[in-house]
């Protein structure tokens, strides 16, 4: 069930994802890599507590897709300015 439904996950880490899912429109990307950052910070610092918040594969699923983007988003800008 916690597969399908955010039970007990961060909230950062859902936008995340999402914010992941929407890089590939390029624009988000620097978005997703800030917020993942903030969910994998707030993941980490949820341990000590009795519930552990979960989420860290879409926290890392957000970041690695956003730095794919920005990535792509600078080498776009880059072929623009160039023409």
């Amino acid at each position: 069930m916690r597969m399908l439904v955010p039970i007990g996950r961060s909230g950062w880490a859902i936008v995340a994802g999402y914010l992941g899912l929407l890089s590939v429109l390029l624009l988000p990307a620097p978005f997703a890599i800030a917020v993942s950052l903030v969910a994998i910070s707030d993941i980490r610092k949820s341990r000590a507590e009795p519930k552990p918040r979960r989420g860290m594969g879409r926290a890392v699923f957000g970041l690695i897709m956003g730095l794919a983007g920005t990535v792509a988003l600078l080498a776009f800008a880059a072929g623009a300015l160039t023409h």
